[in-house]
């Protein structure tokens, strides 16, 4: 659907401030496949995802004196302009500058902050894009619905990386849970699953390696191959397809060693996509956490770097973190977040869009 942005003019009296957020995701099963067209050559195709609860946060305040003021508190970058056209040549500003240009803004500040670290490779950008998307969507009080926000959000994003984004991260940063994002050429369908957030967040370690990583490049390259017609990487999307059935079958089971043996499959696979998705440090990162008791785990994300997870009983999950930490990982807490894109007023409680 195309949307016909104007200036964006507040009709509210009085200074206006809006704050909106999103929870990012652990990736379970079926990452890269969701790349459009890559799915349409793999029936079934399917992700499997859960939202966590580090979440990206903007505020907008309203201004009078017709200026943009962007600041993104984590890392640090902070940039006034007299103009939404003046980010068309501003790099530095990446996603941000791209959104501000797509929205036409004018009289604003806005402020951002992620909880999750940079390149965790845990969608903290599609997060910040789904907050900043639901937080415009509440300052010119739009009647967007939510198909149209994810479409905005994804062209924006594939905009501001200069290469072609998934379809899956949007949709926990939009909705929270743990769900099945079903790839068909009808459609992309996000369907809940009946698993019990908390059995499956005790059996879940979250750490970061402390190399971020590029998901743009890796994806890239490996789309780039898959369409050349690489009998090695159309194979490894069979099996991740093959492991995402399987391990959503487990997982709406309860069936937890299932779900390991899973998890287990799909990072065998997904190392064979590229040679780039593991590293020495991420092979001894998991060589610890197997010592110490977990049954498997994968990179979050493309790989390279950002955020792995291991996946064991809950009785070994104290060692599995002191191993993962003892090997220079920093562990992230964290709970299954129910909730999706949250938007407010000072006053409010946060509610859902």
């Amino acid at each position: 659907m195309a949307v016909n942005c104007q200036p964006l003019t507040v009709n509210y009296n009085g200074p206006v401030q809006i704050t909106a957020s999103a929870p990012t995701r652990i990736d379970l099963a079926g990452g890269t496949i969701d790349i459009w067209p890559l799915y349409l050559f793999h029936d079934d195709a399917q992700t499997l995802n859960a939202a966590i609860s580090l979440r990206a946060h903007v505020t907008l305040e309203s201004r009078d004196d017709g200026r943009i003021l962007v600041e993104s508190i984590d890392t640090g970058r902070r940039r006034e302009v007299a103009d939404w056209s003046a980010f068309a040549h501003d790099a530095d500003m990446g996603l941000l500058g791209h959104l501000l240009r797509f929205f036409r803004a004018a009289n604003l500040t806005m402020t951002t902050r992620a909880e999750s670290p940079a390149g965790a490779g845990i969608a903290g950008s599609s997060a910040l894009n789904i907050a900043v998307c639901g937080a415009m969507r509440a300052w010119t009080r739009s009647s967007w619905d939510d198909d149209t926000l994810l479409q905005i959000a994804m062209n924006v994003e594939a905009q501001a990386i200069a290469v072609p984004t998934g379809v899956q991260d949007y949709r926990p940063a939009l909705y929270g849970g743990i769900a099945a994002v079903e790839l068909a050429a009808d459609g992309v369908r996000r369907v809940a699953l009946d698993v019990d957030p908390v059995e499956l967040e005790r059996r879940l370690v979250l750490a970061y390696t402390g190399a971020p990583r590029n998901s743009g490049t890796n994806n890239w390259e490996i789309t780039k191959r898959h369409i050349d017609g690489d009998a090695q990487v159309f194979d490894c999307f069979e099996r991740i397809r093959d492991t995402a059935v399987a391990m959503r079958t487990a997982l709406t089971r309860g069936d937890w060693p299932d779900v390991g043996r899973q998890v287990a499959a799909e990072w065998e696979n997904r190392k064979r996509l590229a040679p780039g998705v593991t590293t020495p440090a991420i092979d001894d990162l998991f060589a610890r956490a197997r010592a110490a008791g977990a049954q498997a785990g994968k990179v979050c994300g493309a790989g390279g770097g950002g955020c792995l997870f291991c996946f064991g009983e809950p009785a070994r999950v104290p060692a599995i973190r002191e191993a993962l930490a003892a090997g220079g990982a920093s562990i992230l807490d964290f709970h299954i977040e129910r909730e999706g894109l949250t938007v407010g007023q000072p006053g409010d409680c946060p509610r859902p869009r």
